[in-house]
C-alpha cells in the first residue's frame, strides 16, 4: 500500500532513506531545513569525502566502538560494498587509499552530493528545502503527522528521522531532532564529543603550533599507567593541544575517561628501537662534533621540534657535542621514543566529526530502524546512539542506517 512519508534531514542519512522509500512505491517528500542538501558531505575529508571503507562487515563493526553490534541488520542489508556499487551505477566513480579509505576518483566532495541529488530524482522524491520541521504529531501510539517552523500541519503515515548530531553545527546539525525525539518520550544518551581534537597541559605545545608529524607511533595510557590505545601514522600540534588523523581517531578510546588524567606517548622514531636510535645518533653526534647542542639535531628532527626537544633533554643547547655524556645520548634516546603530553581536554562538541550519545538503541528495532515507542516513526544516521572511527565509517552508517529505515517504512 502506498504510504505518505515525511524524511526529516538532508544528509546522507536522509538522502538514502527517501530515496529507498520512494522506490518502494511509497510518496516520499524529503524536508531539509538548510538552502542545500549534503552539506556536511561537502567538508567531509577535507573537502573529498571519504564515502565508505573497503574493509568487510566485521570490520565495520570492529570499527564502531559506539554500539556497533547494533548495526549487524543494516550493514548486512546494504552493506558498504553496496553503497560503492550504487554510487559507481550513479557515475561516481571511486578508488581505494591507504587504509582502504573509499574516496571519488574527482578528489571531489560536490560530485557525491551531485550523485545522491541524481538518486532522488531517479526515484521521485519531492525535496523540500529551507523546510525546517518543529514536531512530529502522534495519536494511539503512531505517526499522524509532522508540524513545520512555520506551523503548518501536514499528514502522513511515516516519519523518518535522520537530522544528524550536533556536531559541525554550521551544517545545520544543531540537535533539533534530539528534541523531537525526546517529546516524543524517547531517551537521549548524554550527547559527547567523539573523534575531536585534545587539549595539552603542557605550554610547549604551542610553540609547535602548525607541525605536522608523519610515520609517527602513539600511544595513550591511563592514570594508572595501562596503555588504552596505540596507533600509527600522522598527527598535527596546535595551538591548544593535539589533531590530526592520528589523535581524532585516539579520542574516541578516551571518551569514557572524559578526555582527561590520560597520557599520549608519541615515539618520534618508531622504526628504529632504542639501541639503533642511539647508534643513529651517535653517528650524528660524530659528524657535528665540533658544533654546539642547538645546531646538531638537524638530521634527525623538524626545525620547529628542535627547540623544543632540547629544553625537555635539560642538555645545555651551548653544549659542545662532543661533551655529552653516553647517559645524556641515553636519556635523549629516551625522550624521542616517548615524547610525553598530559591530556586535560577535548575541543567543544561542535568542532567534533561525530556526535557520540543519541537517541538510545534499545528503543530502536535494530532490523527496520523502527521506533519501539512509536508506530510509523523511524530513525537514521547520527541520531541514533552509534558512533565509529575515521575512514568513512560513520557516513557507512548513515547509508546503511537510512537505506534500512526507507525500505521498512
Amino acid at each position: 500500500m502506498k504510504k505518505k512519508v515525511f524524511v526529516i534531514g538532508g544528509g546522507p542519512a536522509g538522502i538514502m532513506a527517501a530515496g529507498k522509500a520512494a522506490e518502494l512505491g511509497n510518496d516520499v517528500i524529503l524536508l531539509e531545513k538548510n538552502d542545500r542538501l549534503g552539506k556536511k558531505i561537502l567538508i567531509s575529508g577535507k573537502g573529498r569525502c571519504n564515502v565508505t571503507s573497503n574493509t568487510d562487515i566485521e570490520g565495520l563493526i570492529k570499527n564502531t566502538p559506539g554500539n556497533g553490534n547494533f548495526l549487524y541488520s543494516s550493514f548486512y542489508t546494504f552493506s558498504n560494498h553496496d553503497l560503492i556499487a550504487m554510487l559507481n551505477g550513479l557515475g561516481l566513480e571511486t578508488k581505494v587509499e591507504r587504509g582502504e579509505r573509499v574516496f571519488p576518483v574527482s578528489d571531489n566532495s560536490k560530485d557525491v552530493v551531485d550523485a545522491l541529488w541524481k538518486f532522488l530524482k531517479l526515484k521521485g522524491v519531492s525535496v523540500r528545502l529551507n523546510s525546517p520541521v518543529d514536531s512530529i504529531i502522534t495519536k494511539d501510539g503512531k505517526v499522524t503527522g509532522i508540524i513545520t517552523r512555520d506551523g503548518k500541519k501536514l499528514e502522513c503515515d511515516c516519519v523518518i528521522l535522520a537530522t544528524g548530531g550536533v556536531s559541525y553545527p554550521g551544517t545545520g546539525s544543531t540537535g533539533d531532532g534530539f528534541k523531537i525525539a525526546k517529546e516524543l518520550g524517547h531517551k537521549i544518551i548524554d550527547l559527547k564529543p567523539s573523534l575531536v581534537p585534545l587539549l595539552a597541559k603542557e605550554k610547549w605545545v604551542k610553540d609547535l603550533q602548525g607541525l605536522s608529524l608523519k610515520n609517527v607511533e602513539i600511544s595513550l595510557k591511563n592514570s594508572k599507567g595501562k596503555k588504552i590505545y596505540s596507533d600509527f601514522g600522522e598527527m598535527l600540534f596546535t595551538h591548544f593541544g593535539v589533531s590530526g588523523p592520528l589523535i581524532l581517531s585516539a579520542s574516541r578510546h578516551i571518551l569514557e575517561y572524559e578526555y582527561k588524567d590520560v597520557v599520549l606517548s608519541i615515539d618520534l622514531k618508531p622504526a628504529l628501537n632504542e639501541e639503533k636510535l642511539y647508534d643513529r645518533l651517535t653517528r650524528d653526534f660524530e659528524k657535528y662534533s665540533r658544533k654546539q647542542f642547538k645546531n646538531a639535531l638537524d638530521d634527525l628532527l623538524p626545525s620547529k621540534m628542535i627547540p623544543v626537544v632540547i629544553d625537555l633533554s635539560l642538555i645545555s643547547p651551548e653544549k659542545f657535542v662532543n661533551q655529552i655524556t653516553k647517559e645524556e645520548k641515553r636519556s635523549l634516546v629516551k625522550l624521542l621514543k616517548n615524547l610525553e603530553i598530559n591530556i586535560c581536554g577535548a575541543r567543544p562538541i561542535t568542532e567534533a566529526i561525530v556526535t557520540a550519545g543519541g537517541v538510545s538503541t534499545l528503543e530502536i528495532n535494530p532490523s527496520t530502524m523502527e521506533s519501539k515507542l512509536i508506530n510509523g516513526l523511524f530513525f537514521a544516521g547520527e541520531i541514533i546512539d552509534v558512533d565509529a572511527y575515521t575512514g568513512g565509517f560513520n557516513l557507512t552508517i548513515a547509508f546503511s542506517t537510512g537505506y534500512l529505515a526507507g525500505a521498512n517504512c
